[in-house]
């Protein structure tokens, strides 16, 4: 099953989402890993491409657009929006998604959804806590770029206009909501109704704080097994435009901790 989150972010150092996106991070500090040397690695495999930028200057051309037109200056602006479209782990062994694949639909999604926005694409393959589902990030610069046509979720003329910002209301969610199942349904990949309401829904502060919360118990268990002893299991109990690219593979600024360019 296909799910999509969005996440508003306030952090004014754009650098921080090519931090991310390309290096190792500890999810669980939400720090940068480092090797013997001091220096970040890149992730094992990761698949970047921007839309309407460069993916390696993506930071700058986005203070470059908004000194352009004066605006995200105030500390309490939304400078970026983080959408996340994670795929259900079983869609790579039996319907056959790569990272390439996923990169080529993120790209799709992006450019017919999110058009006119300077836009970070990546592709990750190894999932929250190494669980494997591939998953695709979409970092747009909350100002728009480019000059839009008419779209079925504009509701106001300024959404189609170069310079102003990333209007995303309920019936907007639900069309991107809308346009991934179709997607999904189209690539005959697992899907699940992102229409209908969830029995609980849960805060971002709650979503994080479950997260790393099951990663501090998997670090207890590892430190059981080490010392000899077995884990109890009973119950399973856990916390719970143009394109240029810049694809990576390992074979080839500061942010701010509330809002973590993190994994789903």
């Amino acid at each position: 099953m296909a799910v999509l989150k969005h996440i508003a972010i306030k952090n004014a150092d754009y650098s921080a989402a090519v931090c991310y996106l390309k290096y190792q991070h500890d999810e669980r500090h939400l720090k940068p890993l480092l090797d013997e040397n001091g220096s970040m690695m890149l992730r094992s495999e990761f698949h970047m491409n921007g839309v309407n930028c460069n993916p390696d200057t993506f930071d700058l051309e986005c203070e470059m657009l908004n000194d352009q037109y004066r605006k995200n200056y105030r500390y309490d602006e939304v400078k970026s929006h983080h959408y996340i479209i994670s795929f259900d782990p079983r869609d790579k062994d039996e319907h056959n998604l790569t990272g390439e694949k996923a990169q080529t639909l993120g790209l799709e999604f992006v450019k017919n959804h999110l058009p006119g926005h300077q836009a970070l694409v990546c592709t990750h393959t190894d999932g929250h806590n190494g669980s494997g589902n591939i998953h695709v990030h979409i970092i747009i610069n909350s100002l728009r770029k480019l000059d839009i046509e008419p779209q079925s979720y504009t509701t106001r003329s300024i959404d189609c206009k170069a310079g102003y910002k990333h209007h995303l209301t309920k019936d907007y969610l639900k069309y991107l909501q809308q346009e991934l199942m179709n997607l999904c349904q189209r690539e005959n990949l697992y899907q699940v109704d992102l229409l209908s309401p969830a029995q609980r829904k849960i805060t971002e502060a709650e979503y994080w704080l479950q997260k790393r919360g099951q990663k501090e118990l998997e670090d207890i268990n590892e430190q059981i097994i080490a010392d000899g002893m077995n884990t109890g299991t009973s119950g399973g109990t856990t916390c719970g435009s143009h394109s240029e690219s810049a694809s990576g593979r390992t074979n080839l600024s500061p942010r701010s901790p509330r809002e973590p360019y993190q994994n789903p």
